[in-house]
């Protein structure tokens, strides 16, 4: 039987420790790559819009991530609300860009931790996803040792957009189960026009550097069948190239390893400032204003021979025609 490397650290009174550090960081706020430098416990707000408390947009049981993930009772996911990336196209920009009105969805830590242990006792989850974590990491680590208290033993999966902080990353070995990075660009410049943050390229490969290495090449799998331990990267198929595809696996295969595994999606429609009205009036969203094209996630699929990759999964094409969140409705946002 999994046990989580949390567990030990919580007996050890290691995880309060961590929990400790990472919370004095909020003081002058550099959890992640932006550098704000806001006293964050003191109530200041800067580029995410978010404070001392945590900011719950949704969380459930969610059935649309890996298949290694999900198993038949999904994994618990927390959709924390904000968001340190401004992607134009963001799928989930009903929580993530609406800075003001999401901080009416504020949780003690309490809640939050109690949030876990309804995903896991009473749903059954396989699993803790949150999503959009960065931000909220020393927040995330408090629920955590929380729940512990109240009898969490269920992995924890660190969902993010890769734009986060080396030495925040090392303060979570140990406490992360299962690393999902989504790797956006290879370019610094498309982070900065499409996403609107400095050196994404540049970050995001040493957060994934940092993941690799606590993780490894292998995944720890269950009696389940489940994934317990590892890292999963993530590669989003934009528009027209947009992501630089080729570049990021080669990075990934020459700095990491091909037989790390990937997930390559290719579920991106035009949503929230690429839809049509909005992409006419700015011609570099012009390029985002469409969905992609079957060849062009064809040439990608290939990509994965080329780099010799053989561990991971891809999703289906026609992915982008019904992976469509709408978080009107919080308790179920995704109908799959």
């Amino acid at each position: 039987m999994y046990i989580p490397p949390y567990r030990t650290l919580f007996a050890s009174g290691k995880l309060a420790e961590r929990a400790e550090k990472l919370v004095a960081m909020l003081a002058s706020c550099n959890i992640c790559p932006l550098d704000c430098q806001v006293n964050r416990l003191a109530g200041e707000i800067s580029r995410c819009y978010s404070a001392r408390l945590p900011i719950v947009s949704s969380y459930c049981p969610h059935f649309g991530e890996e298949p290694a993930l999900v198993g038949t009772r999904g994994v618990g996911n927390i959709f924390f609300g904000n968001c340190n990336l401004k992607c134009s196209y963001c799928q989930n920009y009903e929580i993530s860009q609406r800075w003001k009105e999401e901080r009416k969805n504020e949780v003690t830590i309490q809640r939050l931790a109690e949030m876990m242990i309804e995903l896991q006792n009473v749903h059954g989850c396989h699993a803790i996803g949150f999503v959009s974590p960065t931000h909220f990491v020393p927040q995330m680590v408090e629920g955590i040792l929380e729940a512990c208290k109240m009898g969490l033993h269920v992995p924890i999966i660190y969902n993010t957009n890769a734009y986060d902080s080396v030495e925040v990353l090392k303060l979570l070995d140990g406490i992360v189960d299962i690393y999902l990075p989504d790797i956006k660009y290879a370019e610094d410049e498309m982070g900065y026009r499409y996403s609107g943050v400095k050196e994404y390229a540049r970050h995001s490969r040493a957060s994934l550097a940092e993941m690799y290495q606590q993780m490894g090449n292998e995944l720890v799998i269950g009696e389940d069948g489940l994934v317990k331990r590892g890292l999963i990267i993530r590669h989003l198929v934009l528009p027209n190239d947009l992501a630089g595809s080729r570049e990021t696996l080669s990075f990934i295969a020459e700095n990491l390893s091909n037989r790390v595994t990937l997930s390559v999606m290719s579920q991106y429609y035009p949503t929230n400032k690429v839809t049509f009205d909005n992409a006419e009036k700015f011609e570099s969203l012009q390029l985002l204003n469409r969905r992609i094209r079957e060849r062009e996630y064809d040439k990608v699929l290939d990509l994965l021979d080329e780099f010799g990759f053989e561990q991971g999964w891809a999703q289906e094409f026609e992915s982008q025609d019904y992976y469509r969140p709408d978080f009107s409705d919080r308790a179920t946002p995704f109908k799959l």
